[in-house]
């Protein structure tokens, strides 16, 4: 079979030494090229240049933010998406269960396709783009700028960075004073947003090995998950991501509104807000519509365990 071994070396855990095993194993039973990205939005054009031309698979090596890329280059084609862990995190490596070692990694990928454990996918759209797990918006994604700001301390600090970068943006990068957003959905309207999330797939990201679980209905078979938080006061903050830490399901109330399987969703800035897509910053806009769009990605998915 034609399969594309696409790569980001500068993400947090390729090495040269797991990429010429993952090529060598790949190699093994089928027809392997390598690609290596150089630049931003150069996956995507790497993927679809591959499923123009007859490739059946490409197994992505990088992070979240590569796989994205890819992921928007094969939407709409016969060829399949294989999820390899390269990032600091693999958020969506992971929620499909993909062992978070590379090496075991292809070896489950592969036995999964030799088995024909592929199936097509739904994805969130959002601006002429798709994404994989979510759009945060508000102070989820001024925290993702701030870690971008380190990027060279992703490959050594992955989650610590995170969590400096989410105390660092608290006290001086985000502007608590008053909501940023609201969202519509059917006939909900919520005027008080600070921090907004649009989920495909749950969890929303992962502590070390603890999955942070936002919405446990979103899944690549239905709509579209909506999270907004409605205040940034301290205490019930902290609630919420004790309730996160702790894995205890987060219920709709007064700090937070819930919503499951929406089909659209509409945000609307009271100025403009920062946003972040499967992990990868896109700066500010004033709004964004989001629509589920259902079997648009072919993808390899091994049997949970």
């Amino acid at each position: 079979m034609k399969v594309l071994l696409l790569v980001n070396g500068y993400a947090s855990s390729v090495t040269a030494r797991s990429r010429v095993l993952i090529q060598s194993i790949i190699a093994e039973n089928h027809d392997v090229q390598l690609a290596l990205t150089s630049r931003r939005g150069h996956a995507s054009r790497l993927a679809r240049g591959a499923a123009s031309t007859g490739t059946k698979i490409v197994f992505v090596l990088g992070g979240d933010g590569t796989l994205n890329e890819a992921a928007n280059g094969l939407a709409g084609s016969d060829c399949a998406l294989a999820p390899l862990p390269g990032g600091s995190t693999n958020v969506f490596a992971r929620t499909l269960g993909i062992p978070d070692d590379p090496l075991e990694a292809v070896r489950s990928l592969l036995s999964a396709i030799d088995t024909n454990q592929i199936r097509s996918v739904g994805l969130g759209e959002v601006g002429g783009r798709y994404f994989l797990f979510h759009c945060g918006m508000g102070f989820d994604a001024a925290v993702v700028q701030q870690v971008e700001r380190k990027a060279a301390l992703k490959r050594y600090a992955g989650h610590p960075l995170f969590i400096w970068a989410g105390f660092n943006t608290w006290l001086n990068h985000y502007d608590r004073s008053s909501p940023r957003m609201s969202a519509k959905h059917g006939d909900k309207f919520i005027n008080d947003s600070y921090f907004t999330v649009v989920l495909n797939t749950n969890p929303y990201t992962y502590l070390g090995h603890r999955p942070l679980s936002l919405a446990p209905a979103a899944t690549l078979d239905n709509g579209l998950s909506l999270v907004v938080l409605r205040t940034m006061a301290f205490k019930p903050v902290m609630s919420v991501v004790k309730n996160l830490v702790s894995g205890k399901q987060l219920q709709d109330s007064n700090t937070l509104h819930l919503a499951d399987n929406l089909p659209e969703i509409e945000i609307t800035g009271h100025k403009p807000f920062p946003y972040q897509l499967d992990g990868d910053f896109l700066g500010e806009v004033s709004s964004l519509k989001f629509t589920w769009v259902p079997e648009k990605l072919r993808l390899v998915c091994p049997p949970l365990t």
